[in-house]
């Protein structure tokens, strides 16, 4: 009897509401998921290009660099009310905005990924009759992997927590769900959605990490190694005789 008046007395945590609006939740958990996923891909698709230009001429890395700070500075309210003479009420509004937010990290995670590629591996590539695209799609990049999904792993945490902002346009995913349980003080339905936002932002975060130990298998070596050296200096300066 608790759990169905639950709704009634407005609990925080209740049962009744999950059972009830079990769809209410399932679609906006999935176009929270739709929107941040176009985001992150579109981001990293306008990035990485970018990243390539700044690498390729330094006199634009400044500039490049510069204006995708300036665009994550931009107020999430700002930014959307600029946006929208172009794209209207829609998801594409949500999207862009979170494109736009997430070039500042995606930049400059592949600029630094780039630019840390040793230059012998560069020359041997070279030396093996390597073209520039397939110097770049078989060398630098797989060695550019480590700092790449580390500023992906960055811009997705972060853009399921922007996306949340879309609620100001109807189109924020659990965002929505939280800001009309503020309207309402439904405080079933503002913790649920917060959970629920919070959960996928672990959960990509896992998936993400779990997806960058499998492509950059050479990094567990490489740490492994590392640690193995550093307990073997330490034993051996234990070792030593005073």
């Amino acid at each position: 009897m608790a759990e169905q008046n639950c709704l009634v007395t407005n609990d925080w945590i209740c049962g009744e509401y999950l059972r009830t609006r079990s769809q209410e939740l399932t679609d906006a958990t999935f176009q929270h998921i739709g929107i941040t996923l176009a985001s992150v891909a579109i981001g990293l698709a306008v990035s990485l290009p970018l990243a390539l230009l700044a690498r390729r001429w330094r006199f634009l890395a400044g500039p490049i660099l510069g204006v995708t700070t300036v665009l994550y500075s931009v107020p999430s309210l700002a930014m959307f009310s600029l946006l929208l003479p172009f794209f209207g009420l829609s998801a594409s509004l949500v999207v862009t905005g979170l494109v736009l937010y997430s070039l500042t990290v995606l930049v400059r995670n592949i600029l630094a990924g780039l630019q840390a590629v040793p230059e012998e591996a560069r020359d041997a590539a070279k030396g093996m009759g390597y073209g520039p695209m397939r110097l770049l799609w078989e060398v630098e990049l797989p060695l550019a992997l480590p700092a790449l999904l580390a500023g992906v792993r960055i811009t997705t945490v972060s853009t399921v927590a922007l996306t949340t902002v879309g609620a100001i346009v109807d189109y924020g995913g659990l965002g929505t769900l939280i800001l009309d349980g503020l309207d309402t003080t439904f405080k079933a339905q503002v913790l649920t959605a917060s959970a629920l936002c919070v959960l996928l932002a672990v959960v990509a975060d896992l998936l993400l990490l779990a997806l960058q130990r499998w492509l950059t298998p050479w990094t567990r070596a490489h740490r492994i190694r590392t640690s193995r050296d550093a307990r073997k200096a330490t034993v051996a300066k234990v070792a030593e005789p005073a």
